[in-house]
């Protein structure tokens, strides 16, 4: 299982709190299982799996924080306030089905076409 210390020296990440990284991590690693059962994945070099785990476990987070409205678009300090205007963020199970696989893709070659007879 890919560790917290490989997410933050060599996956570079920084989003993620430690208390969440192995519940995430996890479902990322059991999606890769799913994918490995149904296509066939290739990982170009040693680390690739750790890295598309990492950048998996990054959009879990993220679609976690957006679903809990944790997601700032306004804030203020003092007499000063700021406010951004975003688009509606799309997190539904088929979005977050398609984040999953680009951010797999970035890391792992999935082949998922026909096999010759």
């Amino acid at each position: 299982m890919t560790d917290y210390a490989f997410y933050m020296t060599v996956y570079l990440g920084d989003s993620i709190p430690q208390e969440d990284f192995d519940r995430l991590a996890k479902r990322a690693e059991e999606q890769i299982a799913r994918y490995k059962r149904i296509y066939r994945v290739d990982a170009p070099d040693a680390n690739s799996e750790n890295m598309a785990i990492c950048a998996m476990a990054d959009a879990l987070y993220y679609f976690e924080t957006a679903q809990n409205g944790g997601i700032v678009t306004s804030s203020s300090i003092g007499s000063v306030s700021s406010s951004q205007k975003t688009d509606a963020i799309d997190i539904s199970p088929k979005a977050q089905a398609a984040e999953l696989y680009r951010c797999a893709c970035q890391y792992l070659d999935i082949y998922r076409g026909c096999s010759l007879c």
